[in-house]
């Protein structure tokens, strides 16, 4: 038999953000707002508590799902947000390798070959690549034309006898938007009328600028049989390199996906999961008002630059538009990149071609910066197509 490799591979493209943020850090200079990276620290408090651990000899194996006292800590957090109680339980909860093990841990467990995903778009590409891998196909919902919310009739025209599953991702990566209870009730009626479970990328939830954002688990308790939850510590804690997050789910779910996170990875670290504790009981108010203060700068820039952006409520990204120029998104971004020293990713990774994603997760030096280089560069693209124009 000849060697061979799974061909869903084949099809499938590294990381287009990696590749930018890899392009930006080899541009001598260059400034860059790629990555969803916080400038902040991990508060010292947690930290710490890493420490304590080691120093104690917490270094062997932990239960598969986390330690008892995490997965309490984490259904509390979920119950306390409004998630159906029979489903935020210690029992329901898994602790992965950040948002990415339980987006893969999730999709893995209900997908099959064949089925469709619905992933209202723009919309971060990992969910993508999964169903690609798992043999499924995604199904895009342009959320565009209605003010970046879910159509109720476009999402019902999306669905087909194939469609297994929804996902949905508020605030949203890349736009910052966040759905409103609209949004929530098309994506809640349509799944009730079709059978369709639904995979909730959380991630961003604490870092919503107007108040605690709407979110479809509390909301809409009558589908907690079929609601899957993701939630990370990376982004309102500045603990992206920790790599914790997890997956909740109903247990008739959970205890099938449990299998595939035991098969995939085991566990995550024991000498991390106190650090998680610590997380969920520290306040980041703090470190959403720094990402509001930067956002009210960005829009601000981007609205003096003449480049159209819808208003993020929540994360910290902007999406502005660029298709004045001419240009695609990835070209507009290389030229960014060699011409002007700053770099953004192009919104044709998110299924929003003629916007780019700008993160304001930076320090505000960097922010400033690559702002200012993003200021110079359209306007020098403008001069040009108005010398091109004389000529």
């Amino acid at each position: 038999m000849a060697l061979t490799i799974n061909p869903r591979l084949r099809g499938l493209a590294p990381s287009g953000i990696r590749r930018f943020s890899a392009l930006a850090a080899k541009t001598p200079g260059c400034v860059s707002l790629t990555l969803g990276e916080p400038g902040e620290g991990t508060p010292p408090a947690i930290r710490d508590r890493v420490g304590e651990d080691l120093a104690a000899g917490l270094t062997h194996y932990p239960p598969n799902n986390g330690f008892s006292w995490l997965r309490e800590a984490i259904a509390s957090s979920e119950a306390a947000r409004g998630v159906s109680p029979e489903v935020a339980t210690p029992d329901n909860v898994i602790a992965t390798v950040g948002a990415t093990e339980a987006l893969f841990v999730a999709l893995s467990t209900i997908l099959e070959p064949g089925d469709e995903v619905i992933v209202p778009t723009p919309a971060f590409s990992l969910y993508g690549s999964i169903a690609s891998l798992l043999g499924a196909r995604v199904v895009e919902l342009d959320t565009e034309p209605a003010g970046y919310q879910v159509d109720s009739a476009a999402l019902g025209r999306a669905v087909t006898p194939r469609t297994k599953a929804v996902v949905l991702c508020s605030p949203n990566n890349p736009t910052g938007c966040v759905l409103d209870a609209a949004s929530l009730s098309a994506v809640s009626d349509t799944a009730r009328d079709h059978d369709l479970f639904v995979v909730c990328d959380d991630v961003y939830r604490l870092l919503s600028y107007d108040g605690e954002a709407p979110s479809f688990a509390p909301a809409h308790p009558e589908l907690a049989d079929r609601t899957l939850v993701v939630g990370s510590f990376s982004k309102p804690w500045a603990m992206t390199g920790w790599r914790m997050g997890w997956l909740l789910g109903p247990s008739w779910i959970m205890g099938q996906a449990a299998k595939v996170h035991q098969f995939a990875v085991s566990s995550i670290p024991a000498f991390v999961q106190h650090a998680g504790v610590e997380a969920l009981g520290t306040d980041v108010g703090q470190m959403r008002e720094s990402y509001r203060r930067r956002r009210d700068r960005v829009v601000v820039a981007l609205g003096q630059m003449g480049l159209p952006t819808p208003r993020p409520r929540g994360a910290f990204y902007a999406f502005p538009d660029v298709r004045e120029f001419g240009l695609t998104s990835e070209e507009f971004c290389e030229r960014a990149i060699r011409e002007a020293g700053v770099a953004l990713v192009p919104g044709a990774f998110f299924g929003g071609e003629g916007h780019v994603r700008l993160s304001y997760a930076c320090d505000d030096h960097t922010l400033d910066e690559g702002l200012a280089r993003l200021e110079c560069f359209v306007n020098e693209l403008r001069e040009g197509e108005a010398s091109h124009a004389r000529a």
